[in-house]
């Protein structure tokens, strides 16, 4: 199986394309939300797994293979602009045991 750490490399290699963050000074891979989805989907088989809102309003998505063999974190802005934000290998769920019923007053 091929090796991923960064899927930055690959992505830049069919299109997305890189964005200075001007407060950070770091690039990231960023691109319109679908092509991102897309990319992920048809290179890793990756699909949501988990979602979430940022208190400014974006969207953070966890992405994974079936088998969990790859994950990919990224996060949407509300004008459309997909960056990613980390990317590996591995991916395990946590099994939890859900919370006590509330007591009765």
């Amino acid at each position: 199986m091929l090796k991923r750490t960064l899927i930055a490399g690959a992505a830049v290699a069919t299109g997305l394309v890189f964005v200075a963050p001007a407060a950070t000074g770091q690039s990231q891979t960023c691109d319109r939300r679908q092509k991102v989805l897309g990319y992920l989907e048809s290179a890793y088989q990756e699909a949501r797994i988990a979602t979430g809102v940022t208190s400014t309003d974006g969207l953070v998505e966890v992405l994974a293979g079936s088998k969990g063999d790859t994950w990919t974190i990224v996060v949407s802005s509300p004008d459309g602009t997909t960056c990613l934000v980390a990317a590996g290998e591995g991916w395990r769920a946590i099994q939890t045991d859900p919370p006590p019923p509330e007591p009765h007053a």
